[in-house]
């Protein structure tokens, strides 16, 4: 490698830390903020918890605003949940090494949370959040955010098999937390 492209990449690490151009920033909101609520929805499904969901979407959106001279196109909306689901993975690492013991989660057996499962739109919500985590992010992007499967493959970074095996084996596990027992698998009638 020559001196020449090794300065070039540090001219690029550098440059990654000085503010947007007002053309570079004008192209972020028109891609990326319009993404915002999408984004939330997913942190707020990973994290289980609206403030945490908060401070998620907030770092996701700092660090799409940092490496954003490192986007190179496509749907920018998978790009920013990629960046979604990595910050929450990194906190997660970082509170499992402050605590020795991964966060505590919400008790799906909460008798609030089995109310609003039975009474309201919320209920989905609760009833989705049992589902264990690949699943339930697989299936939040998938019927909620609308994503590809090739879109959730580039999210998750999972190969495109693996995708539709969560899919489908949370879409059963849904149905199983939802539907009365011996009903799964059953055809509808109208």
């Amino acid at each position: 490698m020559s001196q020449g492209r090794s300065a070039d990449r540090l001219v690029l690490v550098h440059d990654a830390d000085r503010p947007l151009s007002a053309t570079e920033s004008e192209r972020f909101r028109s891609l990326v903020l319009p993404h915002l609520d999408a984004a939330y929805t997913f942190a707020r499904y990973l994290t289980r918890d609206p403030a945490a969901a908060e401070d998620l979407t907030q770092d996701a959106f700092v660090r799409a605003l940092r490496g954003f001279r490192g986007y190179a196109g496509g749907e920018a909306k998978a790009w920013l949940l990629a960046i979604v689901r990595n910050a929450f993975r990194d906190q997660l690492r970082a509170r499992r090494e402050d605590t020795g013991e991964p966060p505590e989660m919400a008790d799906p057996d909460d008798p609030e949370a089995i109310l609003m499962r039975k009474h309201s739109a919320l209920g989905i919500r609760a009833t989705l959040e049992q589902l264990p985590e690949p699943f339930r992010e697989t299936l939040v992007l998938r019927e909620l955010e609308e994503l590809s499967y090739k879109e959730i493959a580039a999210v998750t970074a999972a190969p495109l098999g693996t995708v539709m095996s969560r899919l489908a084996r949370a879409r059963e596990m849904l149905a199983a937390l939802i539907l009365p027992a011996g009903q799964v698998g059953m055809e509808v009638r109208s």
